[in-house]
């Protein structure tokens, strides 16, 4: 991962924002909306969006994880500007910041063991003091300095309080007294994350840091940090957390957490993105909308204070109504792309031809890709069909005769919908039935299921010939 040009970024007088994974496993489904509140923030203002890894822990960081995070933004279709960006190639700037606010007295070296922490804590706790640790070095003459390891520390303001000025939360107050002095470098010299967030930040050129509320108390010791080198703070918005429909936080027990789960379960990423716009944030009563419109409403103010509850009968309604609103050419591509990663056998050209052919019959009402492709069955499956054990019942003796008379007639007929209802239900009435009773054997003989499209959207979609000899098959078939 190569760094981005920082100066060129920061020359910019445009909105930049920024999402900065872990890459310690898969891509979380929090971690995908609080990119996608910073994808559409930025696109919708003309500004840039960027990616950061921050792999400063190197015991949990893997490639693997960082092949999932490109993957899941890549599948989400949140594109950014720039290389990514790895935190841990940036140590040296880390550490080169540390000792300029070491150099300019705002920062100093701390001698403490471990063992002296841990009794100070232990007195405190014992006397009833707050156990938050003051050392003796922050006001050391260096002369007194011992030839021993030390971490560096900075000098935070004891007096007073720090506002952290939040666009979600509002102003946040913290008693500076209850802030410690933060370590910045360790006694091998690597630096903290919490100081390599901050000149990442300022270098990368960052406007706006929304993240998790997690972060929100790290927001005002990472302010100590902008404050102390004269750097412009960003804007502050801290976006609760996502929740089961418990009301828990979001986890495994209540079902895939995931990005990458959600692809292989065949939702598309259009309704993806939608949902997770709407999870926490909010325009009026809009619920379905596109990209575009997202990217012109999208604000911080319209993102709530309370965590949003992950509601996957919502996912499901929105995922239909983008299948169902995909313009044919695009869901088809996106439907190969899931058969391709699901690992299902490539399609032949014929087949690819017919599925698009069958797009606006199937479309309608499916929930995933999974079930457009279901619904599809008729189109993909290859005659002789095997036919199911519930669509074979409706092929008896009575059945598959008058489906025997049907077949010439199909030899001649007008190949329309007006033109098919016309010579079947004349069919239906020389047989003294209503149309309702051919249904099932026709849906038999053409798609093998019982539950199917239309039998006039098969017949149209499979064409004269193929329809034919599917009838033909069906007139003959005796079960074994």
């Amino acid at each position: 991962m190569n760094p981005i040009d920082y100066q060129k970024v920061k020359n910019m007088s445009q909105v930049v924002t920024r999402i900065a994974p872990s890459p310690t496993g898969y891509m979380h489904i929090g971690t995908a909306r609080t990119a996608l509140f910073n994808w559409l923030y930025a696109r919708g203002r003309g500004g840039k969006f960027l990616l950061r890894i921050e792999d400063t822990d190197r015991e949990r960081s893997t490639p693997e994880a960082t092949d999932a995070i490109l993957r899941g933004m890549d599948w989400l279709g949140l594109d950014f500007d720039g290389e990514v960006v790895s935190q841990f190639d940036r140590a040296e700037r880390h550490a080169a910041v540390a000792h300029e606010l070491l150099a300019a007295g705002k920062a100093y070296k701390c001698f403490a063991t471990q063992d002296e922490i841990q009794a100070y804590r232990d007195a405190a706790r014992a006397e009833g003091r707050s156990t938050l640790y003051q050392s003796p070095w922050r006001d050391a003459d260096p002369a007194t300095h011992p030839d021993a390891p030390y971490v560096v520390r900075i000098k935070s303001p004891d007096q007073g309080v720090t506002v952290i000025p939040d666009q979600v939360q509002g102003d946040v107050t913290i008693r500076n007294d209850q802030l410690d002095d933060m370590v910045l470098l360790r006694s091998d010299g690597t630096p903290v994350y919490m100081l390599a967030v901050v000149v990442d930040d300022h270098d990368m050129g960052v406007t706006h840091v929304i993240r998790g509320d997690d972060h929100l108390n790290n927001a005002a010791r990472q302010m100590m940090i902008y404050t102390v080198m004269g750097w412009p703070l960003p804007v502050y918005a801290h976006i609760p957390l996502i929740h089961g429909e418990d009301g828990k936080k979001l986890s495994k027990r209540h079902g895939a957490t995931g990005v990458e789960d959600y692809q292989d379960m065949g939702y598309p990423a259009a309704a993806m993105r939608n949902y997770l716009a709407r999870l926490g944030w909010s325009h009026g009563d809009d619920e379905f909308f596109t990209d575009a419109q997202a990217m012109e409403w999208f604000d911080l103010s319209g993102i709530g204070k309370s965590a949003a509850r992950f509601d996957f009968k919502k996912l499901q309604n929105l995922s239909g109504q983008h299948i169902a609103a995909a313009a044919d050419d695009q869901l088809l591509g996106e439907i190969l792309a899931y058969r391709s990663k699901i690992g299902d056998a490539e399609l032949s050209d014929d087949k690819i031809a017919g599925l698009k052919n069958a797009l606006y019959c199937v479309k309608d009402r499916a929930k995933t890709f999974g079930e457009v492709i279901e619904k599809a069955h008729f189109i993909l499956a290859d005659a002789p069909l095997d036919i199911e054990e519930k669509a074979a019942k409706s092929l008896d003796d009575v059945s598959r005769s008058i489906l025997k008379s049907l077949t010439p007639q199909l030899h001649n007929a007008t190949w329309t919908r007006e033109g098919l209802e016309a010579v079947t239900n004349a069919v239906a009435e020389a047989h003294e039935i209503k149309f309702g009773k051919m249904a099932g054997p026709l849906r038999a003989a053409l798609a093998g299921r019982s539950v199917t499209p239309s039998v006039f959207d098969m017949m149209l979609v499979l064409g004269r010939d193929e329809t034919i000899l599917r009838l033909t098959q069906a007139e003959g078939y005796t079960g074994s």
